[in-house]
């Protein structure tokens, strides 16, 4: 029998001397493996259930420091750099502070324009809250006058205009450029802090 004849038959099982291993298809492979030398397990030791108790009580504790020290920072609100004051200037805030006398009756006029300033701003806020006071009197008196008068008026003046509230308005689009300025190009440079 001629070897070559027999092989398409027994082309589903392919046999490979370097890796034992048996194939029925072309991906499926079943290799053997050598025996591994194993060797039992260690028995467990058993702990003192005070020990496991303290073992517990100190993670507890740690995670409750941790915990606290959370929510001592979680109080703290992130800072805004802009509102900062850099530390140099607090460096130098005695160099920087300026020396000026001010005499004492400039301090007085100032104290009493400021007095005056606060008394005018008073009787001004009072007038305006006068005059709203007075139109919605006004206004609920008119209303009142009309219902005596008409039911039918007096619904139709309480309800809403329809025809005020797609308040369109329409303004400049565009701004002028400004003449002779110059633009400027350069990078920009992200200085803002990670968190």
């Amino acid at each position: 029998m001629n070897l070559t004849k027999l092989l398409p038959q027994f082309k589903r099982l392919s046999l490979c001397p370097s890796i034992r291993h048996i194939s029925t298809d072309q991906c499926l492979l079943f290799r053997a493996t050598p025996c591994l030398m194993a060797e039992p397990l260690k028995k467990k030791r058993k702990l003192d259930p005070a020990v496991i108790r303290a073992r517990e009580e100190r993670k507890k504790k740690r995670l409750e420091k941790q915990i606290r020290r959370l929510e001592k920072n979680a109080r703290q609100m992130k800072p805004i750099g802009e509102c900062e004051v850099p530390l140099t200037l607090l460096d130098e805030k005695l160099d920087r502070q300026r020396n000026i006398l001010i005499s004492a009756e400039v301090l007085e006029k100032r104290a009493l324009l400021e007095k005056k300033w606060a008394n005018f701003k008073r009787l001004q806020l009072l007038s305006d809250l006068q005059m709203i006071d007075r139109i919605i009197y006004t206004q609920q008196k008119a209303l009142d006058e009309l219902k005596n008068e008409s039911e039918e008026l007096y619904q139709e003046a309480i309800q809403m205009d329809f025809h005020m509230i797609p308040f369109k308005t329409m303004g400049p689009v565009e701004t002028r450029s400004i003449e002779n300025y110059d633009a400027l190009d350069g990078e920009y440079q992200d200085v803002s802090k990670k968190w």
